[in-house]
């Protein structure tokens, strides 16, 4: 019952804010076609609401204004940069998204230099801001959001506009290079603590269940030498499972070792060690469960068969540590997952060809 109201709750809520977001798009629309009827000398009356909806990323207010002034589109902010440039150089998806179809009508918004001669590939080369960055979390992920935005604005180029050097006689994979020195450092440490805290974890679960495989429960027959329970289907469980977890806790292990011995270029932040990463934590997650059945096996070989109400505590005991796991961790790999294979606009599976690593 609760549930249901609950379900209730969240389908009002998601109505209300559907409704006040069509009113305001409607106040909007109201308020840029009375706009377009003033007449003004010189003055754009737009220019400020314009920049500000790119700058928070609303592309729906540049939607309306723009079909109200489409010379709108050319809009420039105090510093000369164009409404495409502050979305690379906020890190806007959503307006970026928008924006880049009108790049077939109008390229000049895509090639716009200024004094220092930076094209927009060098602004996609420059850290994001503090708090446009602080949205993903870990500076590995971090990392792997500015080279997906790098490598998204690479395509709207030229290969001869994506070596070109600006007055600092610097090309965009060399700004990259040199903005993202410290981050790529911060990632390559998150990165190694969080594979060896989980190699050291791999390894004594690897040692507990090699040491159960040889110590079967129950013992082996002195004259042939084969264990005593199995032909039982309990023993056959242990079997398995801990056969299960011996094979994936040594996978993970191996998997986070390699993780400690990368190369850790920047391209490998894109897929490389995200994914390993990710399978690392599911073979580790597979060998945890399997083990605390293995163990619950053996409790129920040793002393349960009897006593039948045993299985009772054994399988609420063994849940404990896989939910706590399960709660802990799960956020983290969730965020690698949908940080690597999420469906979106910047989530295209494709090597990073553009960036050439000048340093490591």
């Amino acid at each position: 019952m609760k549930f249901l109201v609950a379900i209730n709750c969240l389908q009002c809520r998601i109505h209300k804010e559907k409704v006040e977001h069509s009113s305001c798009l409607t106040i909007l629309k109201f308020i840029c076609e009375e706009a377009g009827k003033l007449e003004y000398d010189g003055y754009k009356v737009y220019e400020d609401a314009l920049i500000l909806a790119v700058e928070n990323n609303i592309p729906e207010v540049i939607e309306q204004i723009t079909q109200v002034f489409p010379e709108s589109i050319q809009t420039l902010n105090d510093k000369r940069y164009t409404l495409l440039q502050l979305s690379v150089i906020n890190r806007c998806e959503n307006v970026y998204k928008f924006l880049e179809p009108e790049l077939t009508y109008n390229s000049g918004i895509k090639f716009v230099s200024w004094h220092d001669f930076n094209n927009i590939l060098h602004l996609a080369g420059k850290l994001a801001p503090p708090d446009t960055l602080n949205m993903v979390t870990g500076a590995a992920l971090q990392m792997q959001r500015e080279l997906k935005w790098f490598k998204k604005v690479s395509k709207i180029l030229r290969p001869s506009e994506r070596t070109k050097k600006n007055d600092e006689n610097e090309t965009p994979s060399m700004v990259f290079t040199r903005e993202h020195k410290d981050l790529r450092q911060k990632g390559e440490d998150w990165m190694k603590k969080a594979a060896d805290s989980y190699t050291i974890t791999a390894a004594l679960i690897i040692t507990i269940v090699f040491a159960a495989a040889i110590t079967v429960p129950g013992g082996n027959n002195q004259d042939t030498g084969k264990a005593i329970y199995k032909t039982n289907s309990s023993f056959i469980i242990f079997i398995v499972s801990d056969a299960i977890s011996l094979f994936t806790s040594t996978t993970s292990l191996l998997l986070f070792l390699s993780i400690l011995t990368a190369r850790y270029s920047y391209d490998d932040f894109l897929y490389k060690l995200p994914k390993r990463l990710i399978f690392g934590l599911v073979m580790l997650f597979l060998s945890v469960t399997t083990m605390l059945i293995a163990f619950g096996s053996t409790l129920y070989i040793m002393s349960g068969q009897e006593n039948l109400w045993i299985l009772v505590p054994i399988g609420a005991l063994t849940c404990l540590p896989i939910a706590s796991f399960v709660t802990l961790q799960l956020p983290l790999l969730a965020n690698l997952i949908s940080s690597t294979y999420g469906h979106g606009y910047f989530h295209e599976r494709s090597e990073l060809s553009c960036l050439k690593t000048h340093a490591d």
